[in-house]
């Protein structure tokens, strides 16, 4: 299932690695958010008002961007019970 709307509580750099298409939006507004410390803490209303974006528009090209991200379906990398893992894949 495609995303119909964005999660208040969900933060930038969730987004970014749930959908890293998302990564260019962010980018094309200014945003420098890929390895920003805030980012973890950042909603995107947040990000906004931080940056001065319309959060409507933002969120808009967002949510296309996740839409078509081929990506879309895998789970939060936050997800509760998911395995933590290190790079090469073994358990931490």
């Amino acid at each position: 299932m495609k995303p119909t709307s964005i999660d208040p509580d969900m933060t930038v750099d969730e987004i970014m690695r749930r959908w890293p298409s998302t990564i260019a939006v962010a980018i094309r507004h200014g945003m420098l958010c890929v390895g920003c410390p805030i980012g973890i803490f950042h909603t995107v209303t947040d990000a906004c008002a931080a940056h001065g974006l319309d959060e409507d528009a933002f969120s808009t090209e967002l949510l296309d961007a996740m839409r078509r991200d081929p990506q879309a379906h895998t789970p939060s990398a936050f997800a509760r019970g998911r395995p933590l893992t290190d790079e090469l894949g073994t358990g931490v």
